[in-house]
């Protein structure tokens, strides 16, 4: 690997920019799995204390298992190994910052959601509209943030990882459809005003 890194200029880099370069590469990895590791623990620990939900598994079971069956045959195809990190150091900037800042929209709206807040498709007993701090542009702010921190993930490790955004992307536009379904019904003479107004997950294009 250390033979074909070069400047952006073409010129070769020296043996000790290589080891820079790559233990470079190696703190982005690290920084990015360690982070994931930590939100996870958060999302975790904060679903404590939420309001009660109906969780119909069997209606969406389809949706579910056929993700997981492709993200088991990829890895079995070993799709995702053997692949190099990535060796831009301006694109590992550039995917640390997505990173980071989706991470961060997530947590913001997964707060501002409160007590209110619930897995993909499960219905609340007792919901409440929420359109305050993130929600007042997208409908799904924390399915935003997620999808922008895995694209952040791929510029900054691997490009491979897209194929991962793509899997959990459409999951989250299905499950962002189902629970719009819900909401209209129970929320007739409000949501579809908001839902008018606002964006399913990107301000003022989508």
């Amino acid at each position: 690997m250390a033979g074909c890194l070069s400047t952006a200029a073409g010129w070769p880099l020296s043996a000790p920019e290589v080891n820079r370069l790559q233990a470079t590469m190696h703190a982005v990895a690290t920084i990015v799995a360690v982070t994931w590791v930590a939100f996870w623990i958060y999302w975790l620990a904060s679903a404590a204390g939420v309001k009660a939900a109906r969780h119909r598994w069997g209606r969406f079971a389809g949706a579910r298992v056929a993700m997981v069956l492709v993200v088991v045959l990829l890895v079995r195809a070993k799709v995702f190994r053997g692949q190099t990190i990535t060796d831009d150091p301006w694109l590992e900037g550039v995917g640390l910052v997505v990173f980071l800042g989706g991470l961060a929209v997530a947590v913001w709206a997964r707060r501002q959601l409160g007590r209110n807040w619930g897995e993909p498709m499960a219905e609340k007993l007792d919901p409440e509209l929420v359109t305050a701090g993130p929600y007042r542009r997208i409908r799904h702010p924390i399915y935003s943030g997620i999808i922008l921190a895995m694209v952040g993930t791929a510029l900054a490790v691997d490009w491979y990882w897209l194929i991962i955004v793509g899997l959990v992307g459409g999951y989250f536009v299905f499950s962002a459809v189902k629970e719009e379904q819900y909401m209209t019904e129970r929320f007739p003479d409000t949501y579809p005003a908001y839902k008018r107004s606002t964006k399913m997950l990107v301000p003022f294009l989508l």
